[in-house]
């Protein structure tokens, strides 16, 4: 008898709880991604949903790119989301890198025009392998172009930068010069807070 109380109540619990469809922010298309429960919609703020690009944008050769999107706001049956990060998947960074050449990674905290701090990750893949002052050059030559463009830019704009590869091409044409290169790529970014301003 116990068992079937619990039962009923289980099913009562899940009967209160409704779905609701997750969007995309209006940078990337405001495009569905899903769906997810709940049975409060304040309880839905701040979940993280994972995509990849290949989804939101409809182009299955970038589904190697995993995007975080964090539920802000909820209205009737949809959740509105903001961009929280991206990641290439590990098996395609590693299809990337080859023997006797340079891997240099570039870490960097990036403060936008306004005023969100966004940490990225830059790959450079050289043709062969470079010396330190070379690598030196690279990373400065990264850092320098990154922060400037990170001032001009908002973050939705920034972001959609580094999603589309634009600024990884921006990147590659300028450190090519430094030393020759294979291939750029912003591997990773993070939203780390939203700043005072």
């Amino acid at each position: 008898m116990a068992k079937k109380k619990q039962a009923g109540r289980r099913l009562e619990g899940w009967k209160a709880k409704k779905w609701y469809r997750v969007y995309v922010p209006e940078t990337f298309g405001k495009v569905e991604i899903g769906d997810t429960i709940s049975a409060d919609p304040e309880n839905m703020i701040g979940r993280v949903m994972t995509t990849t690009l290949g989804e939101v944008a409809q182009d299955y050769s970038k589904s190697h790119i995993k995007m975080k999107f964090k539920i802000k706001n909820v209205a009737g049956d949809a959740a509105y989301t903001e961009f929280v990060g991206h990641e290439v998947t590990r098996d395609y960074l590693r299809s990337m890198v080859k023997r006797r050449t340079s891997r240099i990674d570039t870490i960097l905290p990036l403060l936008t025009r306004d005023g969100k701090l966004l940490r990225v990750t830059v790959v450079c893949l050289t043709l062969t392998r470079a010396d330190q002052s070379q690598v030196h050059a690279i990373r400065q030559t990264v850092a320098q172009i990154l922060t400037a463009k990170a001032a001009e830019s908002d973050l939705d704009t920034l972001v959609r930068e580094i999603v589309s590869g634009d600024l990884a091409r921006d990147i590659f044409k300028a450190v090519k010069t430094i030393y020759p290169m294979r291939r750029v790529e912003i591997t990773k970014s993070r939203l780390e807070q939203i700043a005072a301003v």
